[in-house]
C-alpha cells in the first residue's frame, strides 16, 4: 500500500481533473487548486480526442460522458488548396467495442470531466493562484497568492504550458516555443460541405492551413491555420477587431477551392486567434515530493491532435505508480521513466505535422505529388505508421513494479 495518502493538485483544467479522478481511485484523497475564480465553461474551441486518450478515460471510468459529448470521428481525409483528396485514411482505427477517435468542444470535454470528478465529491478551490512551493517533514506546502496554504504528501502540477510549478521547480526550466503559426476557427451552419458527418477533413490551402468536421446535426466545426513568421503580441491580437479578422481569412482562403470562404461566412462569431506553442523537451519533472504533468511537462503542437491524450495518460500512469510505490520520490522518478520517451516522441510527431503547413509554393507542388505516394505506401495493406500512438494501453490492474534504474536511485 502506498506511503502517499493526499495530494494538492494545481489546475483544474484536463490533467488536473483525471489526476484527481485517478488519485483518488487510487486510494488517494486529492483536492484540486485552479488559479481562476471560476470554472472554464464556455472557453475555448475544439479539439481531437484520440482512441489512446479514450482508453485511458476508460481505465478510471471517465469516458462515458466524453464520448456522448463529442463527434465520433473514425476517418481523415487530407486535400490541398484546389479540393484534390490527397489521401483517406483512418483516424486511429476503432477501439474493442467499436469506439472511435472524437471531435470534441473543449469546454465540453472539461465540462465532462468536472462533473465527474464533482460527482466523486473531490473538491475543487478556485481563486487558488500558486506562488510557491516548500517542502515539510512529512510533505509539501502549496503557498497562494492570497495567503493561503495547503498542504499534502504530494503535489501534483497540471497548471498548463505556462506552468508556475514547473518554474518553481526549475527556474530555469524553458519556456513554450513558437509554431510559426496560429489558430482561429468557428462553427458555422446552413454551408454544405462534401463527405459525410464525423470525417476529419485536413487541408493544405494555397496560403494557409483549414480543417472541418461536420456534426451529425449539419453544423460544420472548424479551424485554420494562419502562418505568422514571428511570434505576433498576444495584446495586438486580441485588438484585432472581429470583422477585420474576418476579413483577413477570407483574404487567405480566397484562391481555394475549399469550402473555407463559405464557412468563414456563415460564422457568426469568429474566434479571435491566438498563439500555437509547443514546449521543448522539460529537464525536471519533479522532486521528492512535486511533480508535473500535461502540458505543464510536455506540451506539444495541436498539429499531433494528442495535447488531451497525453494529459490524460500522464495523470493515469502517475495515480498508479503512486499507489504501488511506497516511497514518494520513487512513485514520481517511476511516472517519469514510464512517460518521458513516449511524450517526447508524440512532441516530435506534432512538428513534424506542422511544418507542412506553412511551406512555400515549391514545397506545396512537391507536397501534392508526394504526399499521396507517401501515404498509400505508409498505409498499405491496412498498416497504420501512428500506429504505436493510438494503440497505448494503460493496464490499470496490473501494479507498477520499480524500474533496474529506479531501484539503484532509490
Amino acid at each position: 500500500m502506498s506511503g502517499v495518502r493526499t495530494a494538492v493538485v494545481i489546475g483544474g483544467g484536463i490533467a488536473g481533473q483525471v489526476a484527481a479522478v485517478a488519485l483518488q481511485r487510487a486510494g488517494i484523497e486529492p483536492t484540486v487548486h485552479e488559479a481562476h475564480d471560476r470554472d472554464a465553461d464556455g472557453v475555448g474551441a475544439f479539439l481531437g480526442l484520440g482512441l489512446n486518450g479514450i482508453d485511458a478515460l476508460r481505465t478510471v471510468g471517465m469516458e462515458a460522458p466524453v464520448i456522448a459529448r463529442g463527434i465520433a470521428t473514425p476517418r481523415m481525409v487530407l486535400l490541398n488548396g484546389r479540393g484534390r483528396v490527397l489521401a483517406d485514411v483512418p483516424n486511429g482505427g476503432v477501439l474493442h467495442d467499436g469506439t472511435s477517435a472524437i471531435t470534441i468542444r473543449r469546454p465540453d470535454l472539461y465540462a465532462a470531466l468536472r462533473d465527474e470528478a464533482e460527482r466523486r465529491s473531490i473538491p475543487t478551490e478556485y481563486g487558488m493562484r500558486l506562488t510557491g512551493i516548500r517542502h515539510t517533514d512529512g510533505g509539501v506546502q502549496a503557498q497562494f497568492a492570497d495567503g493561503r496554504t495547503a498542504e499534502a504528501d504530494v503535489l501534483v502540477g497540471a497548471d498548463g504550458i505556462r506552468s508556475t510549478t514547473r518554474r518553481l521547480l526549475d527556474p530555469k526550466a524553458p519556456d513554450a516555443s513558437y509554431v510559426g503559426f496560429l489558430n482561429t476557427g468557428g462553427h458555422a451552419r446552413g454551408v454544405d460541405v462534401p463527405g459525410p458527418a464525423g470525417v476529419n477533413h485536413l487541408c493544405f490551402g494555397r496560403r494557409a492551413f483549414f480543417g472541418w468536421v461536420k456534426a451529425p446535426d449539419g453544423e460544420v466545426w472548424w479551424f485554420a491555420n494562419p502562418p505568422a513568421p514571428h511570434e505576433p503580441d498576444p495584446g495586438g491580437l486580441a485588438a484585432i477587431p472581429a470583422e477585420l479578422w474576418r476579413a483577413r481569412l477570407l483574404d487567405l482562403f480566397a484562391d481555394d477551392r475549399t469550402p473555407a470562404v463559405d464557412l468563414i461566412r456563415a460564422t457568426d462569431d469568429v474566434f479571435s486567434p491566438w498563439i500555437t506553442y509547443d514546449l521543448p523537451s522539460v529537464p525536471t519533472w519533479h522532486d521528492r515530493r512535486t511533480v508535473v504533468i500535461g502540458d505543464a511537462a510536455h506540451a506539444v503542437s495541436p498539429s499531433a491532435g494528442q495535447g488531451a491524450a497525453m494529459a490524460i495518460e500522464d495523470a493515469v500512469v502517475l495515480a498508479r505508480c503512486l499507489r504501488d510505490l511506497d516511497d514518494a520520490p520513487v512513485a514520481l522518478a517511476r511516472y517519469e521513466q514510464l512517460r518521458r520517451e513516449r511524450v517526447e516522441r508524440v512532441r516530435a510527431q506534432g512538428r513534424r505535422n506542422g511544418t507542412g503547413k506553412t511551406v512555400g509554393p515549391l514545397g506545396r507542388v512537391v507536397r501534392d505529388l508526394v504526399l499521396p505516394l507517401v501515404m498509400r505506401q505508409l498505409f498499405r495493406n491496412g498498416r497504420d505508421p501512428l500506429r504505436w500512438m493510438w494503440d497505448h494501453h494503460i493496464d490499470w490492474d496490473t501494479s507498477v513494479t520499480l524500474s533496474a534504474a529506479t531501484a539503484v536511485a532509490r
